[in-house]
């Protein structure tokens, strides 16, 4: 029988040291990153819910690639190896590619970046998978199961609806995790830096009951599992969020999702969400200095934000507040006025960005002339300078930003942020962490 191993390279990658420190440091950044960490690779397990019985398959995790990673995979003697792996981590992704395939084992990689640099991609892999993997992936094992894997393989839109229960008991045991549940795959929005939106095709949801089925499979594995929806903007559509909500609160485990600040104009759904145990939501207040292109209806001034998010927390939502910072316009002056405004900003949590042109972004294609010639793949994490400023230097940028982020997840702030969160939450399903 063939085998087929999926690899997921897992966890946060910074280079710069003093940041790498800042996060093993500061309360607020360090438990982010530990829950992120804990996320498993929800596309991986989806396409192993698509591969043939006669395959075999195993799942690997790591937050780095070694000698001791590449022969746990070999050990198994795959016929193919599936590589997921972000921006930041794909440059680590090809040297575990390149030494899978020096020992004579064929490559796949797919996501965002592969589908929007297919052909650098190909130059480390065997194949690659652009756009949906869950239409293209009998075509990839068809391929590779004679031996004969190579060039592109196109992925069309993928029905939400026809979704597979995630292969959940691929994942190694230990301790409880968090779990990622898709009920919408893209935006309706266009946001200029944001590649999801459009990379993957239209946007789509699924149906409420193909929810439900999972996290009822997630429940049966762990009964205090944690969930975050694997959404860019979950109830941007134009689906009634009744059934959705419904589903959620009858699985009765703490989720976390991502909206954007009209919610605010939604009172009795801001409420449903709670209800329905919605410990958290992200809200994208963006840039301080700059509406980005395709923002569209949630546009709008720093003021406005200010006012959704307190009028989200007054419904008992805890709102995680998302800044991006360097956008062109920022300053000294800018920057030296938002941390003021953080110091009594009214979101039970903050979390900073940098302004990061990504592959196949509108935002990469505008700052084409500006991006850092020495900055890799592996500076594209969020929260390194990847171009030129506008109005700053690369060096005040960069250190303006460590300064900001010291004083945002001070210790001080942090406890401030979490009594907010305490005063905020109504939900029945608090979060054990």
């Amino acid at each position: 029988m063939p085998h087929v191993a999926l690899v997921a390279l897992t966890g946060i990658r910074v280079v710069d040291p003093v940041l790498r420190a800042l996060g093993l440091t500061l309360p607020g950044l360090r438990r982010r990153g530990e829950a992120i960490a804990m996320l498993p690779a929800l596309g991986l397990l989806t396409v192993a819910a698509h591969t043939p019985d006669h395959w075999t398959q195993s799942f690997h995790e790591a937050d780095a690639v070694s000698p001791d990673l590449v022969d746990a995979i070999t050990a198994h003697s795959p016929r193919l190896v599936a590589i997921s792996a972000l921006t930041a981590s794909i440059e680590e992704a090809y040297a575990l590619s390149d030494a899978l395939r020096r020992r004579g084992i064929a490559t796949v990689i797919g996501g965002l970046h592969a589908t929007a640099l297919p052909d650098e991609v190909l130059q480390h892999a065997d194949a690659v998978v652009i756009g949906d993997g869950e239409t293209a992936w009998a075509d990839v094992l068809k391929a590779a199961e004679p031996n004969e894997l190579h060039g592109q393989f196109q992925g069309r839109a993928f029905n939400l609806d026809k979704s597979r229960l995630p292969r959940w008991d691929l994942l190694p045991p230990g301790k409880r995790r968090r779990y990622t549940v898709q009920t919408a795959r893209g935006c309706p929005l266009a946001c200029e830096f944001c590649a999801a939106s459009r990379l993957l095709g239209p946007f789509r949801e699924k149906s409420a009951s193909c929810v439900r089925r999972e996290l009822e499979a997630i429940k049966a594995i762990d009964p205090r599992a944690v969930i975050e929806l694997a959404d860019d903007n979950t109830f941007a559509g134009e689906r009634d969020p009744t059934s959705l909500l419904d589903a959620l609160k009858t699985a009765g485990l703490p989720w976390f999702t991502e909206c954007d600040r009209r919610i605010a104009d939604q009172a009795e759904l801001c409420r449903a969400m709670v209800d329905a145990g919605c410990a958290q939501v992200l809200v994208g207040i963006e840039s301080p200095v700059r509406e980005y292109a395709g923002m569209g209806p949630k546009g709008a001034t720093l003021t406005h934000m200010r006012e959704s998010v307190e009028r989200i927390q007054e419904q008992g939502l805890p709102v995680n507040a998302c800044f991006v910072i360097g956008a062109d316009g920022e300053t000294h002056d800018s920057l030296d006025a938002l941390e003021a405004m953080l110091e009594t900003w009214p979101s039970a949590d903050v979390q900073m960005t940098l302004q990061t042109p990504f592959p196949g972004t509108a935002l990469r294609r505008r700052l084409e002339g500006r991006l850092l010639e020495d900055r890799s793949w592996r500076h594209h994490n969020l929260f390194e300078l990847t171009y030129r400023p506008s109005r700053l230097t690369v060096e005040d940028l960069r250190a303006r930003f460590q300064n900001l982020v010291r004083a945002v997840y001070s210790k001080q702030q942090t406890q401030r942020r979490m009594q907010l969160r305490k005063s905020v939450m109504r939900s029945p399903l608090i979060m054990q962490e």
